[in-house]
């Protein structure tokens, strides 16, 4: 399993798609990977978290996300389902999942469909430690105004309480699982 590699099937590596996808993912799985370290004694799969962190936006380009070289058809919402069904072909299953389930802090069907958003109807809940590293690791780097900046526990918690109390609640458990400072 190569992540670059596998970037490297979809994305043009001069594009800004590309440039963006690698600074974001790199980032990602390394606050996942510091994420992992602290609950070590749950003994979490930490190569797969780092690969799966790098991977976890791969199908961003199918989307319409001009601002960061993305000139797809689909809402910015469908890039992780995408990203699944692009990693199932590449026959990864399991990082396909992590693809999936980032999204928020997870999207239950009840989500999708009081939204109306142009998804699956499935749940798309991280379930594994593997996969709620990788979303917890991924609310800390947003794709606005600095996407390269990791913004504090404020922010983050900012952004998700406008989902509901439940998604904060969520968050909220994660920041307390992987010791993260209030």
């Amino acid at each position: 399993m190569h992540p670059i590699g596998i970037i490297k099937k979809y994305y043009n590596p001069e594009s800004e798609a590309y440039r963006f996808l690698i600074q974001h993912s790199t980032m990602v799985a390394k606050k996942a990977v510091e994420a992992a370290e602290r609950v070590r004694r749950l003994n979490p799969d930490m190569k797969f978290i780092e690969e799966a962190a790098m991977l976890h936006d791969i199908g961003i380009f199918l989307t319409h996300a001009p601002q960061i070289g993305c000139h797809g058809d689909k809402p910015y919402i469908c890039h992780g389902y995408l990203g699944r069904e692009l990693l199932e072909k590449e026959g990864f299953p399991r990082h396909a999942i992590v693809c999936e389930t980032h999204v928020g802090v997870g999207l239950t069907i009840p989500d999708i469909e009081k939204n109306n958003f142009p998804l699956p109807r499935r749940d798309m809940t991280p379930k594994t430690l593997e996969e709620k590293i990788v979303c917890f690791a991924d609310k800390f780097f947003s794709k606005d105004n600095e996407p390269l900046r990791e913004k504090p526990i404020s922010k983050a918690r900012e952004f998700i309480a406008r989902f509901g109390d439940d998604k904060l609640k969520q968050f909220d458990e994660w920041v307390k699982l992987f010791k993260e400072p209030f």
